[in-house]
């Protein structure tokens, strides 16, 4: 069968749906990813074909300009509620003016390469939807944050917005993003999916999505006899970081140096990981060793901590190797992601504040119950079946062989 990826956004997007549609490729299927020219590398070396079409992470940030200033600005923007804030944004991040031209693209593949038997799309590309609803195929969301927190009515107004100026039908339910079903990694008891949002299909994290990774001699050469953190935000914010930082959401540099400043005060090796951020003006320790980029899956095996903006990516690889969770999360899902990490007892949700944040992952490094917690989960993860599986789903799927995929 055919079958067309779309992905939006920063690698990090990519990765997510990168072990699906390597699965579906290694079983012989035809895989055409459409992605932003910098997400196109995730797929180097998968049996995939990738057209790099759609819109930057910076060009839909872009976007958010307007939004912003019927706000009254980023001031007033950190006066809303998490839910507020969500409601605000991410109907224009997800489902604004970019993914009319993203369809576009979408449809020009189609006349390329023929209409796919089924749609794979990251759980926040919403022109993959719309795309395989005006061809009537089966469409399907890979695990994604984004998707965890697109509950149908955040976005319904924005995608009907879009339908119209492609000149697509409206159908009865305009909202229904996962009529097809949806997929994850996460077991539903330690699910992060807002209610409103489909149960999903779950297949087990994989334990190294990119291939091949090693981690640095230098990593293995730190001391064993201490605690290993591993710290980061993540590669969406500092793609925000591009010609659309002054409309981004947050600033990525001063989370990063929040971060930073927490990781001096800790006592454990740390590894900080700046997504390619400058780092030359931070006063940095011995301890706490930049690096613009490590191989996160590789590292979560051997650390004791991962102190996190929150990212869906993340937590599931934290997951999948038993290591609790400190989050700072910084925009979109991430302060959802966050809170359902507490409510879960897999870790803990971090205020903006260095010393608070230090504080908080000094006793996380101690704490048997948040361990004793995440290792069930993990447990949990481990007894699903592996994403080669999901494969005989997708093409029952796309075949009509079911009508939907269970949960």
């Amino acid at each position: 069968m055919l079958v067309l990826c779309s992905v939006t956004g920063s690698p990090s997007h990519g990765r997510a749906v990168l072990p699906f549609a390597r699965a579906l490729g290694d079983a012989g299927h035809r895989v055409v990813v459409a992605c932003p020219p910098d997400v196109a590398g995730v797929f180097d070396g998968a049996p995939v074909v990738v057209e790099p079409v759609l819109p930057t992470m910076a060009d839909a940030a872009g976007h958010l300009g307007p939004v912003l200033a019927r706000l009254g600005g980023p001031a007033a923007l950190a006066t809303l509620t998490p839910a507020e804030a969500t409601t605000a944004l991410l109907p224009t991040l997800f489902a604004g003016p970019q993914v009319t031209g993203s369809a576009r693209a979408l449809l020009a593949l189609v006349r390329a390469h023929g209409v796919p038997d089924l749609v794979l799309r990251d759980g926040g590309e919403t022109a993959g939807f719309l795309v395989a609803e005006h061809l009537g195929v089966p469409c399907v969301a890979a695990p994604s944050g984004a998707g965890n927190v697109l509950a149908p009515h955040v976005v319904a107004d924005a995608l009907t917005e879009r339908r119209e100026e492609l000149g697509f039908a409206v159908p009865d339910d305009p909202a229904a993003l996962h009529r097809w079903g949806r997929l994850d990694c996460m077991p539903q008891q330690f699910s992060l999916a807002e209610p409103q949002v489909a149960l999903a299909r779950a297949f087990r994290q994989d334990d190294q999505v990119t291939r091949g990774e090693t981690v640095p001699g230098w990593v293995a050469a730190l001391p064993g006899n201490r605690p290993l953190v591993l710290a980061g935000l993540g590669t969406a914010m500092p793609a925000m970081a591009g010609r659309a930082q002054r409309r981004a959401p947050v600033d990525p540099h001063a989370a990063l140096r929040t971060v930073a400043e927490a990781a001096s005060r800790l006592d454990a090796e740390v590894v900080l990981s700046t997504g390619g951020l400058p780092v030359d003006d931070l006063d940095l320790p011995p301890h706490v060793h930049p690096a613009s980029w490590v191989p996160q899956p590789l590292l979560l095996q051997v650390a004791d901590l991962f102190l996190t903006h929150g990212g869906y990516n993340g937590i599931r690889e934290a997951v999948r190797h038993g290591v609790p969770l400190a989050v700072l999360p910084q925009f979109g899902d991430q302060e959802h992601n966050a809170g359902r990490v507490a409510e879960l007892g897999l870790g803990s949700h971090c205020a903006p504040d260095a010393a608070e944040i230090a504080a908080t992952c000094t006793r996380l490094l101690s704490d048997d119950d948040v361990r004793a917690r995440i290792r069930s989960a993990q447990r949990a993860m481990l007894a699903l079946p592996p994403v080669e599986d999901a494969v005989g789903v997708l093409e029952d799927l796309a075949a009509r062989r079911v009508a939907v995929l269970a949960a």
